[in-house]
């Protein structure tokens, strides 16, 4: 059977499209924060057999999830990754204008009848981009998804592996630096360094908690490139107030990983934990306590070499980020049929711009204000393109200029005649324009 055959057989994401509104399948409540930031509703790819095979040749087990385990690994689930960019590749979507940002409501679900976490209730994907921008964007719509569940004290604990020839240097120094000191690691861990020295960087024995101490760190290993991308995902969390964490043991599975691994942590449970247990924190028997599954939110991790492992010739950069907790608001699960058409498109020129972007797009998301962005696109032509396929009334434009006088220019596209407007007037002039 074909990929479009099959393609045909699917419900079509967007349904149609009126004057005032865009019809989608696939979308519930808190999806429309995923769709306001440029993320499209599509229904959850299968799990196949041949993607859980291609799983097993990459890694065991991703993950331990239990309170008890001495390992705090992260449930990074790779068969999703897979069946993710297998449908990429068999529905040619490397022919659309890129990147895609997808907006998945579900879990992935298995053609095997796996048993899928019952915590997991959204994922967020974009294909196509290397930038920053892109981790910037998930981290950002993740965020404010999470203030929706009620999560308003929240933290990013994040880390870079680099590139491919970043990871080399550094899974060669980290095996140097824990040869030297095996026989004072515990017996499990011996055992892991003959599979992967990343593996060792989590484990929360007493023992091994001390020679981490001093082990060797990614970062120090990044490549120039790397390097780079790293400190503009920094200066995004920065621009955008978001408490950040440099966790030099989060570690992803080097055989897809790559670049950037982040988690977004509930600190206000860590808060409460410390006030309600006063002497937890100086009893060194207590060990592990907090589950992966009340401190961490959402875990997200990029995965540029995973097609190429999968036997696809072209390497398709990948970032994304799972929700890994439970709903905790019923309403916010609840389908809904349509959402607003957007009738101003937002257009950036320059990394200034870029990293002034999100929070003013925030500000005209919360007071509901229709807007069509393409934040992941860098060429002036790309975005001017789809503001043209749009056919949206108004722009409005951020440039250097713009980004550093924080201002924007908005634009009537009909009449070619166009406003300043200082940022902290945007939402009310905008407002004025809608009606």
């Amino acid at each position: 059977m074909s990929a479009l055959t099959k393609k045909s057989r699917r419900k079509k994401t967007i349904i149609k499209q009126t004057d005032k509104y865009i019809s989608y399948s696939h979308l519930d409540k808190i999806g429309e924060v995923a769709v306001y930031y440029g993320f499209t509703p599509k229904q959850s790819p299968i799990i196949k057999k041949s993607d859980l095979d291609c799983a097993r040749t990459l890694l065991e087990g991703d993950y331990i999830d239990n309170e008890e385990s001495n390992k705090a690994r992260l449930p990074l689930h790779v068969e999703e990754k897979i069946s993710l960019l297998r449908m990429y590749q068999e529905e040619n979507m490397h022919s659309l204008l890129q990147p895609l940002l997808f907006y998945f409501k579900e879990p992935f679900k298995s053609s095997l009848k796996k048993k899928s976490d019952s915590y997991r209730y959204s994922d967020l994907e974009i294909i196509g981009n290397s930038r920053s921008i892109a981790e910037a964007t998930l981290i950002q719509t993740t965020k404010v998804m999470l203030a929706l569940e009620g999560y308003e004290n929240i933290r990013v604990e994040i880390n870079s592996i680099g590139d491919k020839d970043s990871i080399a240097r550094f899974a060669r120094d980290l095996t140097i630096y824990y040869r030297k000191h095996i026989n004072d690691m515990h017996a499990e861990c011996r055992q892991l360094l003959k599979k992967d020295p990343f593996e060792l960087l989590g484990c929360q024995n007493e023992k091994c908690k001390k020679i981490n101490e001093d082990a060797p760190r990614a970062m120090n290993f990044l490549s120039e490139p790397s390097r780079a991308h790293f400190q503009e995902v920094l200066e995004y969390l920065e621009a955008l107030n978001i408490p950040y964490k440099i966790n030099n043991n989060l570690i992803g599975n080097r055989k897809y990983c790559t670049e950037t691994i982040f988690t977004i942590v509930n600190s206000q449970y860590e808060k409460e934990e410390k006030e309600d247990n006063p002497d937890q924190q100086k009893d060194s028997k207590i060990k592990n306590k907090i589950s992966v599954n009340k401190k961490i939110l959402a875990v997200g991790v990029r995965y540029d070499g995973l097609s190429r492992k999968m036997g696809i010739k072209r390497e398709i950069q990948g970032v994304g980020i799972s929700l890994l907790i439970k709903g905790n608001r019923g309403e916010l699960r609840k389908e809904i049929k349509k959402v607003k058409k957007p009738f101003v498109s937002f257009v950036q020129l320059g990394l200034e711009s870029k990293m002034l972007s999100l929070s003013v797009i925030e500000k005209l998301r919360q007071v509901k204000i229709p807007l069509y962005l393409s934040l992941a696109k860098d060429r002036l032509g790309a975005q001017v393109s789809a503001v043209e396929k749009n056919h949206n009334p108004y722009s409005i434009i951020m440039g250097k200029k713009e980004a550093l006088e924080k201002t924007v220019i908005v634009r009537n596209i009909n009449t070619h005649a166009q406003d300043i407007v200082s940022l902290d007037e945007l939402a009310k002039y905008m407002k004025r324009l809608e009606r």
